[in-house]
C-alpha cells in the first residue's frame, strides 16, 4: 500500500489525537468522580480492549467489570496489607513519601476492572507462543494499554493496582484453575489529568531521556542511522 493511499497514514488531526492520548494517559489515584460512567461508554472501552493484538490471535483475556461495594472493600483490604508490606522495602524519608503515597481508588472509583489471562486458551500449541510462553501475558498487557488510551479519548481515567496479591485476588473474584489476573483497574470520570505523571509530580521518580535508551545494532552501540539519532534529540521533552 503506497503512502498515498486513503488507507495508509492518518490525517494530521487524527495523529494529533492518538499522540495526545498517549502522552496525556495517566494512572489515575487521586482525582476520581463518582458520576458513573454510561453503560455506551464502558462498552466502547471494552470493544478496544478487544481489538488488541495476540499471539496466535488467542485472545486471552477477559474482563470481570467490578461494581459491588462490599467485594470491592475486601479487594482493597487486601490492597492495604499488601501496601503496608511494601513499605517496609524503604528507611527514612523514602519510606516517608512512599507512606504519603495514594496509589489506589478501588472505592474511590466509580467502577472496577480486572483484565485476566487465559492461559489454556487456544489450546496447548498456540502459534507463536512455543518459544515465548509469556506471550499470553504480554497480550493481555496489550488489551489493557487499548483500553487504558481509549478511556483517555473519552475523558475517563484509569488507574492500576498492582499492589495486590494474584492468588487472594483471583479467589475474591472466584477465577478458574488457569486463569489469572494481571491488571486490576479503577475507572471514573476525574476532576482533572494532572500535567505529568503523579510519580514524577511527587519526585518519585523522573522519565528517563529517550536517548539513553535508543541502542544501534546491539546493546550499549550508537546509532549508525545519524538522522534517527538527530531526530531523537530534537524531540520536544514530555
Amino acid at each position: 500500500m503506497s503512502k498515498d493511499s486513503p488507507h495508509a497514514a492518518f490525517s494530521a488531526a487524527e495523529r494529533h489525537g492518538l499522540y495526545r492520548a498517549i502522552f496525556e494517559r495517566r494512572d489515575v489515584r487521586s482525582q476520581f468522580l463518582p458520576e458513573p460512567i454510561p453503560a455506551e461508554v464502558l462498552a466502547r472501552l471494552l470493544q478496544a480492549a478487544h481489538h488488541a493484538p495476540s499471539v496466535g490471535f488467542m485472545q486471552p483475556w477477559d474482563f470481570l467489570v467490578i461494581e459491588n461495594r462490599e467485594l470491592r472493600a475486601r479487594i482493597q483490604a487486601g490492597y492495604a496489607r499488601e501496601n503496608a508490606r511494601a513499605a517496609e522495602n524503604y528507611r527514612g524519608e523514602r519510606a516517608e513519601r512512599y507512606r504519603r503515597l495514594k496509589l489506589e481508588g478501588i472505592l474511590d472509583s466509580p467502577v472496577n476492572l480486572c483484565i485476566t489471562c487465559d492461559r489454556r486458551r487456544g489450546g496447548p500449541h498456540v502459534l507463536g507462543r512455543n518459544s515465548m510462553p509469556e506471550m499470553d501475558r504480554f497480550s493481555t498487557c496489550l488489551a489493557v494499554q487499548n483500553l487504558w488510551l481509549a478511556a483517555r479519548a473519552e475523558g475517563v481515567g484509569v488507574g492500576w493496582v498492582s499492589i495486590l496479591d494474584p492468588v487472594e485476588l483471583a479467589e475474591l473474584l472466584g477465577l478458574p484453575e488457569g486463569v489469572e489476573p494481571v491488571a486490576y483497574l479503577c475507572l471514573g470520570y476525574v476532576s482533572e489529568f494532572l500535567d505529568e505523571p503523579e510519580l514524577a509530580a511527587e519526585g518519585w521518580r523522573q522519565r528517563l531521556p529517550l536517548t539513553e535508551l535508543v541502542h544501534g545494532d546491539g546493546w550499549g552501540r550508537p546509532l549508525e542511522a545519524e538522522a534517527l539519532a538527530l531526530a531523537l534529540e530534537g524531540l520536544e521533552p514530555r
